[in-house]
């Protein structure tokens, strides 16, 4: 069947097994014939080796399984250095150092406060000594009133050092707020830079909320010391005109020289237009309510030398009334002079008394310039009056 002289092997693979067929079992019958060798047919049911077996059954291969946590990449977001993130450090430290120097700040201007406080407090006592003492009586030039007067003085003039003190914090504020406004924008910038993690942007909103927080404050502590600025520079210009007074009492030993501020001008009599055959209320006046109205005319008629319409928050009447006051005294040496305060009377009754109130008030306030113009007190007679042509307070300056 497989012809003669057939000596060669063969292995078939049936299922991973092996059948080895020996060449004597095909070996021909007859004469002659040449006898094989004597090997024996071999039949094996030995597994093929394990490295044939993987070369043939290496498909399909089974891959792992992926977890979850693999999905979420947890490993994704392992800390990575980036030139955003060195970036963000650096402005967080800029931001640290600034929110340093603004508690300093801070710190300066509650300091600087509470000396004022306590200056204004001792200042006050100072006032109060003097003022009740000189309304008990005491004599001219009280030793005690005169120490208690340079007490006074001394706390005010601190309060006026600590003026330059808030200035110059001032500007240490205003300069925090512009390192504020840089950071800011600085950080609003660093959003658009390539190479950045997510992580990177996260700490950029975190680090914008913290600069506006930090603005928000800085902006708060600006505005309260400008504050103190100018509430602290009105209150020594009106006190150091309050204890020029006061002093003109102490040296006296009358409280008729007291502080102009704390002047009851309820004792100042009603102004008698029968005294006059006219107010001055309409003099030629008109039309200037913007400015203070001057009057040169010192007729016999008793009109104001010196009208003033109080109808704006800053009336600069003070060159006019020294003009008109200078020129009187060039004339009449020896003149005395009535002020008075002239309210309208349109309205209810709790508006003209509001006016009223108002007219005295800006009365004072030109009293006080008249005797800083070097003025006597004793030479000024106050009263008041109401007039129906008058639609704002106004005060009037007569030569008696």
């Amino acid at each position: 069947m497989f012809g003669h002289n057939f000596r060669t092997q063969r292995i078939l693979a049936i299922t991973g097994f092996a059948l080895v067929v020996a060449p004597a079992a095909f070996a021909q019958s007859g004469p002659g014939a040449q006898p094989y060798p004597s090997d024996p047919a071999l039949i094996t049911s030995d597994q093929l080796p394990k490295d044939v077996k993987q070369g043939v059954y290496s498909k399909p291969v089974r891959v792992r399984e992926i977890t979850s946590g693999e999905v979420l990449g947890r490993s994704y977001y392992d800390s990575q250095q980036t030139v955003v993130g060195d970036k963000v450090k650096d402005l967080e430290n800029q931001l640290s150092q600034l929110q340093a120097n603004v508690s300093s700040l801070i710190s300066d201007v509650n300091n600087v406060q509470k000396m004022n406080e306590g200056k204004a407090a001792q200042y006050y006592a100072d006032v109060a000594t003097i003022s009740t003492q000189l309304q008990s009586g005491t004599t001219p030039g009280n030793p005690r009133l005169v120490k208690r007067l340079t007490q006074a003085e001394a706390n005010l003039e601190d309060l006026g050092g600590s003026v330059a003190t808030l200035n110059t914090l001032a500007a240490e504020a205003s300069t925090r707020a512009s390192e504020s406004a840089y950071l800011l924008e600085a950080t609003r910038a660093a959003y658009s830079l390539s190479g950045a993690i997510e992580e990177d942007h996260v700490r950029l909103a975190e680090l914008e909320d913290a600069v506006n927080s930090t603005s928000v404050i800085i902006e708060r502590l600006l505005n309260n010391v400008n504050d103190d600025i100018t509430r602290t520079a009105t209150y020594l210009n009106s006190e150091r005109n309050n204890l020029r007074s006061l002093a003109i009492g102490v040296n006296n030993g009358d409280l008729y020289g007291k502080a102009l501020g704390n002047r009851p001008f309820s004792s100042a009599g009603v102004f008698q237009a029968s005294a006059t055959s006219d107010m001055g209320m309409n003099n030629g006046m008109g039309g200037m309510a913007a400015t203070p109205a001057v009057s040169g005319g010192m007729s016999p008629g008793m009109r104001p030398l010196v009208k003033i319409r109080f109808d704006k928050p800053e009336v600069n009447y003070e060159q006019p009334v020294y003009m008109a006051v200078n020129e009187a005294l060039q004339r009449y040496p020896n003149a005395r002079f009535e002020l008075v305060a002239v309210h309208p009377t349109e309205g209810n009754a709790a508006q003209v008394a509001i006016e009223s109130t108002r007219a005295r008030r800006n009365a004072e306030k030109v009293l006080r310039t008249l005797t800083q113009m070097g003025l006597d007190l004793e030479r000024i007679n106050l009263s008041y009056a109401q007039s129906p042509e008058a639609h704002s307070s106004e005060v009037h300056l007569y030569i008696r």
